[in-house]
């Protein structure tokens, strides 16, 4: 049988699939080169080039607390040496010499 009229709906189908692929595909280009070009984008290519260091404010913050924690590692340092110290002198500790027993004392009338 032959069919006179119209095209067939099923010769349509892989074409519109077609073209939801390539507008989705150029939707999808654009928004990535919107946000490329943003802020954000470039926030984020700063990054990637590696100067996306933190604001001078920041790096002198961070820069402080990095002197202050040398500072309290030295200290520690010191009292653990003190410690050590501490420890050994309690630990030579020598019993008081006694006189033998049955020796007489001296300074006793």
């Amino acid at each position: 049988m032959l069919q006179v009229g119209g095209p067939n709906p099923a010769d349509f189908i892989p074409l519109m699939g077609m073209l939801t692929g390539v507008v989705s595909m150029v939707l999808l280009t654009v928004g990535i080169i919107k946000v490329a070009h943003s802020p954000i984008g470039q926030a984020i290519a700063r990054r990637l080039q590696g100067k996306g260091g933190a604001d001078p404010e920041l790096r002198e913050e961070l820069l402080g607390l990095r002197d202050r924690v040398a500072e309290l590692e030295h200290r520690l340092t010191e009292g653990e040496e003190r410690l050590d110290f501490a420890e050994r002198m309690l630990a030579e500790r020598h019993e008081p010499e006694r006189l033998p027993r049955g020796a007489p004392e001296e300074g006793r009338s």
